[in-house]
């Protein structure tokens, strides 16, 4: 629902996006109703798109760009920004650094990491946090989580590499059947010629070396090539560059890689734990 409050709020994006449909409707001699119409949307939605009260969805981006666009490209690359603006903040530059990245090695040792999850078990997720955010919030969230899952079909590809402590799939999130979803989906995942998954045994620490003990990290390749470091836990995040913490985080990650299971004995397991019944 569009919110005066949102007026003031929107992001620069948003606002550039909003001004810049309003010249091009104005210039092509349409109304609201008469955009509305042609893009799918009510006049109102034009109305609050245009004022900011309610910034364009993806959706209605793309719906812009085919009527509007005029060849330019504005709406197609305003999209990328404005989901953006749909990350929490401790996320937001990591996101455009993930979209981008020539390839991601991420070890996740609590859940699912949010690039390989599905619509139900991000909104599971979510949904089950404290404090627990509003209805609308929580879709835009699950929104955004899933339109992570682009980079998977990016041109050029990027090669997406994760290693999962086997308690993340052990651990179900709002239900047995949305965890089973969940792993068939990861287990598809891993197919793709870009994309390796390894599972890292939970009982690891019995052989007297776990390398994941430390928790989670992603590393990333940027298009620049220069090599990062992404930290999260409890809603905080760190992005590392300094050299020498890259390259010992680096080093762990490797470590972490060879004491998981092969992909394709990961792969079986996932398979497995997809198929059990559980009551």
């Amino acid at each position: 629902m569009a919110r005066a409050a949102n007026k003031t709020a929107a992001s620069g994006t948003a606002r550039l996006v909003a001004k810049f449909a309003k010249a091009r409707r104005e210039q092509m001699g349409l109304t609201q109703d008469e955009l509305g119409r042609l893009i799918g949307y009510t006049a109102s939605a034009i109305s609050a798109m245009e004022t900011c009260a309610q910034p364009a969805s993806d959706k209605m981006l793309i719906e812009l760009e085919r009527v509007l666009g005029d060849g330019m490209g504005i709406f197609e690359m305003a999209r990328k920004f404005i989901l953006m603006d749909k990350y929490p903040p401790q996320f937001a530059d990591f996101a455009l650094m993930e979209s981008e990245a020539v390839s991601l090695s991420s070890y996740q040792t609590y859940m699912i990491d949010g690039l390989f999850q599905t619509p139900n078990y991000a909104r599971a997720l979510i949904g089950g946090s404290f404090p627990k955010p509003t209805d609308a919030k929580l879709e835009e969230l699950v929104d955004a989580r899933v339109a992570r899952r682009s980079l998977f079909d990016r041109e050029p590809a990027a090669m997406i590499e994760l290693i999962l402590d086997e308690t993340a799939l052990r651990r179900p999130f709002g239900s047995w059947e949305v965890q089973r979803e969940q792993l068939h989906s990861l287990a598809d995942d891993a197919e793709r010629d870009n994309v390796i998954v390894q599972v890292l045994p939970q009982d690891r620490g019995l052989k007297g070396s776990h390398a994941g003990a430390a928790g989670n990290m992603v590393l990333v390749e940027t298009e620049e090539h220069h090599h990062v470091v992404y930290l999260e836990s409890q809603e905080q995040s760190q992005l590392v560059s300094e050299p020498a913490t890259v390259a010992q985080l680096s080093h762990r990650y490797a470590k972490i890689r060879t004491q998981a299971l092969s992909p394709e004995d990961s792969a079986s397991l996932i398979r497995k734990l997809a198929g059990e019944e559980r009551t």
